[in-house]
């Protein structure tokens, strides 16, 4: 993918090398036409995590032990891939050389931009100024935006920092357990080659990640940036929706039992185009705006909404909403926190809002035919439990092992809206699930809605992160309006042990991510060529050409 670049080769791998391929576990996929036909893109890929034990040849990499080139390799894997990709003859999609191409690792600069640019919140022994970070990690979904640039959310950055125990002040202590920061020594040990790690060392090293990211690929020059005024906290997404008065809304979704639902409304008006003008424009707009997270209230009676999954009289699990507004600038709206401590400890602030606690919630998609949102939940099997919340309308399930779709009407800009569940994912012979009022016998079963994408006809695509029915992961479809509203069905399945990730749907391809095959499955899996089982790209399109969808 790079000039020079070698060929992957599992038993000769060094971190100069990884840094020049495609990295590890590939999640979020972008597909970003360069011509009007679309036959020239940018595929721009994030790169989740990444599993050592598969990652190195049978016994290679010690658990307890890992050597520091293994680290290295590990921190090269990271990140992003941008590429040019374009369409074949045969309809599918081929790399090719290009300027554009390039890997963004743990090691690549970003630009700390918005309110806390600057913070002590962010200071650290390498970065005194609080204003550059080395590296992104976690990229779990993103999105694109209309100016041609992606958003990439920081997502499970905890699992990567150690010694949590050795943190002296009270304050940073409990906010750190609020982000799942734990004590002793990282998963991965890399606090063992790098201080940055060790949060006994650097305890605001960790305040750096967790941040919404923009990637321009229209300018492999660009350094990327890191956006602080979309708030803090374990992002699985960030998508936009321009505003009726022109202005920008971004969602996202904190991916955690019981965390929030975000927006952010830009107070600057978009700018139409792709021009380097436009996306300067545009992209400086997350910087200034305010930071909302969502109040979810039902309207059935208390005692319909029982946990058991039971439809109210109404028919429907719906209700209202209000965006609860937390800071905007420098003024902070919930009491007890600066407008600082708002943007970098998003969190504690919602839950001192009062925000509705959800399932999970994953990837928001604002739908570009019908102008409403979707929300994956992906699953709590903790609702309900002793000592935790139990079902509410938004959440109307305890031990929800299925997740569900959420759907709601607004603009962007507005403050308030009207919700409503679309799905309730699981089996369809089973009373406790909702397919949006259409006739369950004849659907596809659907469990742990994770990513979301539209086709041209604004049907909803689904993909499934951890199948809770006995099946592997895979690809759905769903019409959201009309009388086939609520008809899911299966599009593709993937590999044992993988999650369906991506998913770009065009007309005439659909894209999909396949993340981790094999992982903690029995037997394991040797996708995609018989071999060691790695993440890869799929591309799906018909023979000769033809639209898919309906």
């Amino acid at each position: 993918m790079l000039p020079g670049g070698p060929e992957f080769d599992l038993h000769n791998q060094t971190a100069e090398k990884q840094a020049q391929q495609f990295g590890y576990n590939n999640d979020f996929v972008g597909l970003i036409p360069q011509d009007g036909s679309g036959k020239r893109n940018f595929l721009v890929v994030n790169h989740e995590y990444t599993t050592e034990t598969e990652m190195f040849p049978e016994g290679a990499y010690d658990e307890e032990n890992p050597t520091e080139e293994q680290v290295r390799i590990a921190w090269a894997a990271h990140g992003l891939t941008v590429v040019q990709a374009d369409r074949t003859r045969e309809g599918g999609l081929k790399v090719v050389p290009s300027r554009y191409n390039r890997r963004i690792t743990l090691d690549t600069e970003f630009e700390v931009r918005g309110p806390v640019a600057g913070s002590d919140l962010l200071k650290t022994s390498e970065d005194p100024t609080g204003t550059i970070v080395r590296g992104t990690q976690n990229n779990c979904a993103g999105g694109v935006t209309p100016w041609g640039t992606v958003l990439s959310g920081e997502e499970n950055f905890h699992q990567y920092f150690g010694n949590a125990d050795k943190v002296t002040d009270p304050a940073t202590a409990e906010r750190l357990e609020r982000y799942g920061f734990e004590a002793g020594a990282s998963t991965r040990l890399w606090e063992r080659f790098d201080k940055r790690w060790d949060l006994g060392q650097e305890p605001n090293e960790a305040n750096r990640f967790g941040w919404v990211v923009e990637i321009d690929p229209n300018d492999p020059n660009a350094k990327p940036i890191k956006h602080t005024a979309l708030g803090r906290f374990k992002h699985e997404a960030a998508n936009v929706k321009i505003t009726r008065d022109g202005r920008i809304a971004v969602y996202s979704g904190d991916d955690e039992r019981f965390d929030y639902i975000y927006k952010f409304v830009s107070n600057g008006r978009y700018k139409p185009g792709k021009s380097a003008h436009a996306r300067r424009h545009n992209m400086a707009l997350l910087d200034d705006g305010t930071l909302y997270v969502a109040k979810f209230t039902g309207n059935s009676p208390a005692e319909e909404i029982d946990g058991s999954g039971t439809l109210p009289s109404d028919g429907q699990f719906d209700g209202t909403g209000e965006w609860l507004p937390l800071a905007s600038g420098d003024k902070s709206f919930v009491d007890g926190f600066t407008a600082e401590e708002v943007y970098v400890f998003t969190r504690l602030a919602a839950d001192k809002a009062g925000a509705t606690k959800m399932d999970r919630p994953e990837d928001i998609e604002p739908n570009p035919v019908n102008g409403r949102i979707y929300a994956a939940l992906t699953n709590n099997d903790d609702r309900g439990a002793t000592g935790e919340a139990g079902a509410d309308e938004p959440n109307p399930r305890n031990g929800n092992k299925n997740g569900h779709i959420l759907e709601w009407d607004e603009d962007g800009a507005e403050t308030t809206f009207v919700w409503r569940l679309l799905l309730v994912c699981g089996d369809p012979a089973t009373a406790d699930t909702y397919f949006g009022g259409f006739d369950k016998s004849q659907v596809s079963p659907i469990s742990c809605p994770d990513n979301l994408a539209f086709d041209g006809y604004g049907n909803l695509w689904i993909s499934t992160d951890g199948n809770a029915l006995g099946s592997n992961d895979g690809l759905f479809s769903v019409p959201v309006d009309g009388p086939n509203r609520g008809e899911v069905k299966q599009f593709l399945t993937v590999p044992v042990g993988a999650e369906t990730c991506g998913p770009v749907v065009r007309d005439d391809i659909v894209l999909v991510a396949v993340q981790h095959p094999g992982e903690g499955g029995e037997p394991g899996s040797t996708w995609p060529d018989g071999g060691h089982a790695r993440p890869a790209i799929v591309a799906t399109y018909k023979s000769g050409g033809g639209r898919i969808g309906a």
